[in-house]
């Protein structure tokens, strides 16, 4: 469970993982970010230009926060997103679930070491997988072996229930069969959302309640996200006030864009089904800093990275990026059909969170101009170095 803060955990906090995340205060800027930011404010038309409709980012240092917006959160209107609007947030779920795996390690309930075969039998095989011989530390870091699985509403799914929803189960199965192993078990790293829907089960199987009711007993009620949803089978509705999503394509200057339709976020379930806002992202994060979700020990657990290339490496549900100003930016970015996003934190109390809302596209790709947001909004305000 959640556990409160004492005096003595801040610094131990900063001494094991001194430079995974850090505590910042999320007041109000003065309403002159554009003003305050234009190296961030420049960036962001730049990732506009070739995303969504529309783009945000909440960032903020020292104490500070403020939102910048271009474009819009609903076509055809002039109606900038705001960082208390709720949007999809795909694998940013992911370090909520790695959150809960964790405490269940804390609790002994589970070893970050033992093979899943020892807590969910038979569920891992078939395809060429055999899960005696992967770890829930693997799956936790995508170290497994597990071939990628990105489903798509419609596409790429196991068949759903009879009321539209998608069992977990049915989707670990449909994920492992999609695709053969990549590597032996702790070889090499592949990104695949199929580790994180068995460790939502596994979820499921140590708890006792479904994924959503734990990840939300847990983490979600207990820090006050009161803007952090993980839905529930069946519950379609984004909550109000939220950003709407759409699919689209930028060819030259001509763009289109068609909205989403609902889909069930069973789908996405413990690999990408929550909802949250920009703020609330952020306080997840700060609350990670401040010693309120995870002991020490387990924190340094999550930060123990493994390379993915020069600028990323990847943790227990959690990533590490090098930037340009020096130093490095921790946090998890997060696609699904109708949304992008990304939210980092350093180790000096800076933070941003970025949404667009689109996230499937033909043309240009705003991968590049998302980093390069990204990176200039937590660089801006960095301390100058002599």
């Amino acid at each position: 469970m959640i556990r409160r803060k004492s005096k003595k955990l801040a610094p131990v906090i900063g001494a094991v993982c001194a430079s995974v995340l850090a505590l910042s205060s999320p007041a109000a800027h003065a309403g002159t970010a554009e003003a305050d930011h234009p190296a961030t404010d420049a960036a962001l038309r730049a990732f506009q230009a070739v995303a969504g409709p529309g783009a945000a980012v909440h960032a903020g240092a020292g104490g500070e926060s403020w939102t910048l917006s271009a474009g819009t959160g609903t076509f055809n209107t002039d109606r900038p997103i705001r960082s208390d609007e709720h949007f999809r947030i795909g694998s940013q779920t992911k370090t909520f679930t790695a959150v809960v795996v964790l405490q269940l390690a804390e609790e002994g309930r589970v070893s970050l070491d033992a093979p899943i075969e020892e807590y969910l039998p038979g569920i891992v095989t078939g395809n060429g997988y055999d899960g005696t011989r992967i770890t829930v530390r693997q799956l936790l870091q995508h170290t497994s072996g597990i071939g990628a699985y990105d489903p798509y509403p419609g596409l790429s799914t196991p068949q759903p229930n009879p009321d539209g929803t998608f069992g977990l189960t049915a989707l670990v199965r449909h994920g492992l069969s999609s695709s053969p192993p990549t590597a032996e078990p702790g070889t090499g790293f592949t990104y695949s959302n199929t580790n994180y829907y068995v460790l939502g089960v596994l979820v499921e199987e140590l708890t006792g309640r479904p994924v959503h009711r734990a990840v939300t007993e847990r983490v979600i009620e207990p820090l006050g996200l009161s803007r952090t949803v993980f839905p529930a089978p069946g519950e379609r509705a984004l909550p109000a006030p939220a950003v709407n999503g759409y699919h689209g394509a930028r060819l030259g200057p001509v763009h289109l864009w068609t909205p989403v339709t609902s889909y069930d976020p069973s789908l996405y379930s413990s690999m990408g089904g929550m909802v949250s806002t920009m703020e609330d992202l952020t306080a997840f994060y700060r609350a990670l800093a401040a010693g309120d979700v995870l002991s020490p020990a387990s924190l340094a657990e999550m930060c123990t990275v493994r390379p993915v290339n020069t600028e990323t490496a990847y943790g227990l549900g959690i990533h590490r990026r090098a930037l340009s100003c020096g130093g490095t930016a921790w946090g998890h970015s997060g696609k699904v059909p109708g949304y992008e996003s990304y939210t980092l934190t350093t180790d000096d109390g800076r933070h941003a969170s970025v949404v667009t809302n689109v996230a499937i596209m033909i043309g240009r790709l705003p991968s590049a101009q998302l980093l390069e947001l990204m990176d200039t909004a937590l660089c801006e305000d960095a301390p100058r170095r002599s």
